[in-house]
């Protein structure tokens, strides 16, 4: 499976946890993620990860590339809702793109784990 992780600057740390916790799931699938993100989930995982842009820099539009073109399963986008983001654009218009690719996304983590847990078959 080809999986996207992204998660907006106060919601990082959320998302290395959540790539510790689910390490020896995701090892097993083809790993994508926004620059900053995915340099910090390498750096507290074992994790290979397929960098993109940074999202304010373009990773966003990047990823969204990726699901249009049929190449992410599953994304993981974990947002900050309460804070403004300087490139909302391009966060909605990804967010757009799973619903019109039927990409499943999660936006949280409580959604990542469910996932997850489904694809485990627990």
């Amino acid at each position: 499976m080809r999986i996207a992780l992204i998660a907006h600057d106060k919601k990082k740390d959320l998302m290395i946890q959540f790539t510790k916790d689910h390490e020896d799931y995701l090892s097993n699938h083809t790993l994508y993620a926004t620059g900053t993100t995915g340099t910090r989930i390498m750096e507290h995982t074992k994790l290979k990860v397929n960098l993109k842009k940074s999202g304010p820099l373009g990773g966003d539009q990047e990823i969204g590339s990726m699901i249009a073109n049929g190449k992410l399963d599953l994304v993981f986008f974990f947002r900050d809702p309460l804070t403004a983001q300087p490139h909302e654009p391009d966060v909605s218009a990804l967010l757009r793109l799973c619903d019109v690719y039927d990409v499943p996304l999660a936006t949280n983590n409580a959604a990542a784990d469910l996932f997850i847990k489904h694809l485990k078959g627990k």
